[in-house]
């Protein structure tokens, strides 16, 4: 059976959908002692946006409770591109990434999951200028306007942490139509022959992205 592994303070809509399209619900406890301790994408790596995408799991002691030794794992990872600082990536998993042998792209944003919606194998949505310039080149890249997305005390998340995948939809962690750029994102999903699933019930909430796992 499939799981989504979720930060335990994700909201109940988003939990009984999963539970309804069949996933069986893994909540992550704040493991680290800071405030975005319960984010998955702190711990867990997805290797590919794909159904048979198996999830890295890394060493939850070795994350720091602060930037950037609380971003070790937040890599964004397509199943074609590893997007990441990897000035900061533990090496266990920049190993996994190249025995996949993903192509790697170096950025200097090190919470670059929480920065990037992984559509597909080629394709992000991303509000981070500079990992949209070093995308550019080898990957289709949507930059949107940042913001707009709640991460309880700071000023604001990032639209990958408030997102996943499962099969061919394309999952926000809240209300999409409220964000400024909702019908750009919307067509650079669709065009990719992908659904998008959004709650209009609450806001768009990062919750350290909706990862899910074959295994």
């Amino acid at each position: 059976m499939k799981k989504a592994l979720l930060s335990e303070n994700a909201h109940t809509d988003l939990i009984l959908w999963l539970k309804d399209m069949g996933l069986e619900i893994q909540k992550i406890p704040c493991i680290n002692g800071s405030p975005i301790g319960t984010h998955p994408d702190l711990y867990f790596c997805q290797m590919s946006c794909s159904d048979n995408g198996d999830v890295f799991s890394g060493t939850a002691s070795k994350v720091g409770q602060k930037y950037p030794g609380d971003c070790i794992y937040n890599a964004a990872s397509t199943g074609r591109f590893f997007i990441h600082n990897t000035n900061i990536t533990d090496p266990e998993l920049l190993d996994v990434a190249k025995a996949h042998q993903l192509d790697i792209i170096h950025v200097r944003q090190g919470y670059t999951k929480c920065s990037c919606v992984v559509v597909d194998e080629n394709s992000i949505i991303t509000s981070d200028a500079g990992i949209a310039r070093a995308c550019r080149n080898k990957m289709d890249c949507l930059l949107v306007s940042p913001g707009h997305v709640i991460l309880e005390g700071y000023d604001y998340g990032f639209l990958g942490g408030a997102s996943g995948r499962l099969e061919d939809t394309i999952i926000f962690n809240g209300d999409l139509q409220a964000h400024p750029d909702r019908e750009k994102i919307r067509s650079f999903i669709t065009e990719r022959g992908l659904k998008i699933k959004y709650f209009d019930s609450y806001p768009l909430t990062d919750i350290g992205s909706i990862l899910i796992s074959t295994k």
